[in-house]
């Protein structure tokens, strides 16, 4: 109807503008005639320039309705804008903020943060709902939905209590009582720590263990024959479990170093010397094996001197005891050289206050849920404390001693398994025990806190480093299409989209072939963290990319198996589980389990996989040599050929075969043969001791007498990764 009226408008404007022109012309006219009509023409004259629409009722008052409604619509519209501009939402915004908190202040869905984003230079692959995002993307964001802005202050500037828990002062001297050694038992693997420390035990762990080798930390209490008690901590010797080794030394009082006298010193006990001089703790040297017929304890004295550590046979303070763990010979010589060295020590403690203490070890009960070994080094843990390590807290509901055997208490230097925490912690985490559980939740949630606040600067720096990516390329991109034609700069946009595409889903066919996603799960944290430490080694990307995906502790679980079928990974178990119901859920869904007893059979297994993902090689076999006795040519049509006069001088020659020529022992050229010749036969084989004429697929290659031709066949051959983790 208004697009009518209008029309009818503009019709009546015309046909006004005609009737004043036609006024206009007359006007002249009458001029003309002023002195005759001047008197009786006035009305008339006025009545020609009467505006059509004043005159017909229909008209005037169709164009007063016209208006009256257009007045109303304007009217609408501009109480539409200012109550648009007066209710335009706030959205309160901080720096930093994650993709899902900018979905949340602004009340959408994530989905539309997503889209917003798809216009600027932001590669969109690469977010995800915790990414988060720069100063300008949050402004761009914000914009495009019409909203207002409003920044934080608080979000960003607002700092939070420190309400960490940490160690008392040292203790009044005088309240401080003796206590047993933390004794330390390290070395080489297959060096007899574990058989030596069995005969101060009178048990047979070594003989329980999977492969003979110590795999994870084992924390006991013998009562020597004399009365005293010494806490022996028995540490793996393999060269996997190198943070094992360094956290045994710093919570020890002496080290005992084992040596095989038939082997001397090797990488571990090296590495041991310096685990015990990081840690500033005095050494003695057991020298094992003496029963041996092919012992020889003075090369191992020797040995030891280029690593500073001198014997007392030879003017040091280093006490040096033979003995031999398989028969017992001369174990309480050793056991009293430990016992005067830390008399020497003076080692005394604060049995009174708050516990303080070192996880030496934790892992995941069926029965009892997360356990931990530890020793305490400070006050007495009894049942009901609360107690903090790293981010999990304890309320303590049972302790045992290492025979599994329950006690009520537990005083400085006792190694203590304890049950009662929240979550499992990790090993050589601090134990410090609070007043309250409200206290220990106030710790643990300022420690994730402030782990969380290290989180997001490293992720801030990621971002501010993409940002700047992104906007050099695309003001690179923009100095390359500048001088263009539109139509011109659109079809070479549309094909590097086209190309991007394609080339986008050949790297995701290449990753997916040549990434391996693993997920690991041990017994205890302490073999989680060895085999985790082993794998951060990895040095091979370029052939084949090593993903850890997960890693824990317990048994394997349906949850391990769903992320392995997610990331299509393998799942490696050391020293767990895997029931019948998830190795059947695994099989259905393609997913391997590999489990291990022994941790270098599960790092070779690691490496076969990884060699598996890798492209096969190409090997070449020789099948026969022969030399260049003369040289000349035949013309064939129109073309001279070069020749070669050949004898073969091992194996044989085959026409169908590849070929290269070696001038000086460099190979000049591989390909294959256009004529191989006996006299004037074609042959397909020439062997041994023959004779033969040759040309080559390429004419442009000239033969000289003393050359080589080798007749070769390529075999694929599976390849092997070139990571070496070290044993």
């Amino acid at each position: 109807m208004n697009q009518k009226l209008l029309k009818l408008e503009n019709l009546l404007r015309f046909h006004t503008v005609f009737r004043q022109l036609h006024s206009l012309g007359q006007r002249r006219i009458l001029a003309q005639w002023n002195h005759v009509f001047s008197s009786a023409y006035p009305v008339w004259t006025a009545q020609l320039c009467i505006r059509p629409w004043q005159t017909d009722p229909l008209i005037g008052a169709a164009l007063s309705q016209y208006r009256l409604l257009v007045t109303k619509k304007e009217e609408r519209s501009q109480k539409s804008q200012l109550l648009s501009t007066k209710s335009k939402k706030e959205v309160e915004v901080w720096i930093g903020m994650t993709i899902e908190e900018l979905a949340r202040a602004m009340e959408k869905d994530i989905d539309y943060v997503y889209e917003a984003l798809m216009n600027t230079a932001i590669d969109i692959d690469s977010l995800e709902a915790h990414s988060r995002l720069d100063e300008g993307r949050i402004k761009e964001v914000v914009k495009m939905t019409g909203m207002k802005l409003k920044w934080s202050k608080l979000k960003q500037d607002k700092i939070r209590e420190n309400k960490d828990a940490v160690r008392r002062p040292q203790a009044d001297p005088a309240l401080l009582t003796p206590r047993s050694p933390v004794v330390t038992i390290m070395g080489h693997v297959d060096h007899g720590k574990t058989t030596l420390l069995d005969k101060l035990r009178k048990t047979q762990v070594a003989a329980m263990e999977a492969g003979g080798i110590t795999q994870h930390i084992g924390a006991f209490l013998v009562s020597l024959p004399s009365g005293e008690k010494v806490t022996f901590l028995d540490t793996p010797g393999h060269a996997a479990f190198s943070a094992m080794r360094a956290r045994g030394a710093q919570v020890t009082d002496i080290v005992v170093l084992v040596v095989a006298a038939d082997d001397g010193v090797m990488k571990q006990t090296v590495e041991s010397i310096q685990h015990a001089k990081d840690a500033q703790v005095p050494i003695v040297l057991a020298i094992n094996k003496c029963d041996k017929a092919e012992a020889d304890p003075e090369k191992v004295k020797k040995e030891l001197l280029a690593y500073d550590v001198v014997c007392e046979d030879y003017g040091g303070d280093v006490q040096a005891v033979h003995v031999s763990a398989l028969t017992g010979d001369n174990l309480m010589a050793l056991a009293e050289a430990t016992i005067a060295l830390a008399e020497i020590l003076e080692l005394k403690a604060d049995p009174t206050g708050p516990v303080e203490g070192t996880v030496i070890e934790s892992f995941t009960d069926k029965g009892r849920g997360p356990v931990t070994t530890a020793i305490i080094q400070r006050g007495t843990l009894r049942k009901g404390s609360i107690l903090v390590a790293g981010k999990s807290w304890a309320k303590v509901r049972l302790m045992f001693d290492e025979n599994g055997k329950i006690i009520h208490e537990a005083c400085p230097s006792t190694p203590v398994g304890i049950v009662g925490w929240r979550d499992l912690p990790s090993a050589g985490d601090e134990i410090l025990e609070v007043e309250s559980e409200p206290r220990a939740r106030a710790v643990v949630d300022w420690r994730k806190y402030e782990l969380e606040q290290e989180k997001n600067k490293e992720d801030l720096k990621v971002i501010e480093e993409k940002r700047k990516e992104h906007q050099e390329a695309h003001q690179k991109a923009r100095e390359k299409y500048s001088n263009m034609h539109w139509k011109e700069r659109s079809f070479l946009k549309y094909q590097e989209k086209k190309e991007q595409k394609s080339s986008k889903s050949k790297e995701k066919e290449e990753r997916d072939s040549h990434v391996l996603p693993v997920i690991i799960k041990g017994d205890v944290d302490g073999s989680v963290e060895a085999i985790v430490n082993i794998m951060h080694t990895y040095d091979a990307s370029h052939e084949c990319e090593l993903e850890l995906v997960h890693f824990g502790v317990g048994d394997v679980s349906e949850n391990d198996v769903n992320l392995a079928e997610t990331f299509r990974g393998v799942i490696y178990g050391f020293n767990v589980n895997a029931g019948n119901v998830i190795q059947k859920s695994a099989a259905k869904k393609g997913v391997k389990i590999k489990l291990h007893k022994i941790i270098y059979r599960l790092i070779e297994d690691l490496q076969e996989e990884l060699s598996s993902r890798l492209p096969c090689i190409l090997e070449e076999h020789p099948i026969g040599e022969a030399s260049i006795l003369a040289t000349f040519s035949v013309t064939e049509g129109k073309k001279k050929v070069p020749v070669a006069g050949c004898r073969v001088q091992k194996g044989q020659l085959e026409k169908q075969k590849k070929f290269k020529l070696i001038r000086n022992g460099d190979v000049i050229w591989k390909g294959s043969l256009t004529s191989l010749k006996h006299h004037k036969d074609d042959i397909s084989v020439i062997k041994t001791g023959m004779d033969c004429g040759l040309s080559l697929s390429e004419e442009k290659i000239e033969f000289q007498v003393g050359d080589e031709i080798v007749c070769y066949e390529e075999k694929e051959v599976p390849a092997k990764t070139s990571w070496d983790p070290g044993f």
